[in-house]
């Protein structure tokens, strides 16, 4: 029957990170003892008052209708207020802003808006998953720039302006960086935009989901340097920093003619985000911000403990992360050893063999656009970071 699916999802390619997570969960049924490190899946609660507020919500009786396509005009409010007295986004207005279903479906719906066939996007690279596949969905051509693990995994604004062809339409990056941790500084951002003032009609998203755990200081908005804000767009959520991944709330805040044409494809394919999801999302954004700073120390302290059992394994390359939940080790060392029947050609085979061996689940790099790494999420207790570690070095210590 594949007569019948189309060739744009035939060759689309699996979510990297969902199908290993599927794997795990399938051993999981089995009864096996899986530690899943490969989902990027806080562990923490939904802070108690984002729950009330979804509560209070349900018993008002008030948003069980369709809620606008753009999202509920307190909320993009709230979303704008915060971008101005926080990332320094100025021009930043409610009707800058379009609430979708989470940071992936903004994603989506701006390249959806903005490629034709045989546009040309810049993606720093390594990258997260979804980003090419869904450049090449709406037509478009992925075009990767490489960070190296020397320079923590950041590609340069001069690999930028020689990447840039009269086909590029866009340019995206993420920092903090899924799946390398790296955050971009305010004078390797103000590079990036100086290139990108020099050339017309190309646009940046900046993917900033991470950005409420950050370990370096404060995270800079390239859209509030001069002449950016209409070259930019800024996509945010709720998922991470306010751990409400299965809300599904994200955001993004974007020059008036783009926020115009997200809303008008999201009036077609999915209207408005849930609106109860919405109402603790305004309670997140707008309440105490506690629980977020708690849960980026906490973050801060799994990264300490992991890099100090990484180290401990012989063969392991690492840089420091600056952000997010995630360690992108170099496994190279390993390609080419053998154990328990299995030999290692590349990060594919790694992954397999730690999943099947230590019963850790990690992700392949080459998802990611780096087929030397592989990503480890610490999203995970002390206690399993602890154990997951131990395994990997036991089960890494048996190649040869």
């Amino acid at each position: 029957m594949n007569s019948i699916l189309s060739d744009r999802i035939i060759n689309m390619e699996e979510s990297a990170t969902l199908a290993m997570a599927k794997k795990a969960r399938e051993l999981k049924s089995q009864g096996i003892d899986i530690i899943g490190l490969s989902l990027g899946e806080p562990d923490f609660k939904t802070p108690k008052h984002i729950q009330e507020a979804a509560k209070d919500a349900i018993d008002e009786g008030k948003y069980f209708s369709y809620p606008p396509v753009a999202g509920y005009q307190d909320l993009r409010e709230a979303i704008a207020k915060k971008l101005r007295e926080e990332n320094e986004i100025s021009q930043a207005k409610a009707e800058n802003i379009v609430v979708s279903t989470g940071a992936k479906h903004s994603i989506a719906n701006v390249f959806m808006c903005m490629i034709n066939e045989g546009d040309e996007v810049v993606i720093f690279s390594p990258y997260w998953v979804s980003y090419a596949e869904i450049i090449k969905l709406a037509g478009g051509i992925p075009v990767l720039i490489e960070g190296t693990l020397e320079n923590n995994f950041k590609a340069t604004a001069a690999q930028l302006e020689a990447a840039i062809t009269p086909k590029t339409k866009a340019v995206i990056y993420s920092s903090p960086c899924n799946p390398t941790g790296s955050v971009f500084s305010k004078e390797e951002l103000e590079a990036i935009s100086e290139v990108i003032l020099k050339h017309d009609n190309i646009m940046v998203i900046a993917d900033e989901i991470y950005e409420l755990i950050n370990f370096v200081g404060r995270n800079y908005s390239i859209a509030s340097f001069p002449g950016m804000f209409e070259r930019t767009i800024t996509v945010n959520g709720f998922s991470k920093g306010y751990a409400m991944t299965g809300w599904r709330v994200g955001y993004i805040c974007a020059p008036l003619f783009m926020a115009k044409a997200v809303e008008k494809i999201q009036g077609q394919f999915t209207s408005g985000g849930t609106g109860i999801a919405q109402r603790a999302a305004l309670a997140g954004i707008s309440g105490d911000q506690t629980p977020s700073k708690e849960m980026a120390e906490a973050y801060f302290k799994r990264r300490e403990l992991v890099m100090g059992l990484l180290k401990e394994i012989p063969g392991i390359k690492t840089h420091v992360p600056e952000g997010a939940f995630y360690f992108f080790p170099d496994v190279t060392a390993f390609f080419g050893k053998s154990a328990h029947g299995k030999t290692i050609n590349n990060a594919d085979d790694l992954c397999l063999y730690l999943l099947e061996v230590a019963n850790v689940s990690l992700v392949t790099g080459a998802a990611f656009g780096a087929p030397s790494c592989v990503r480890l999420s610490y999203a995970a207790s002390e206690e399993e970071l602890k154990e997951a570690l131990g395994r990997m070095k036991k089960a890494l210590g048996e190649l040869a």
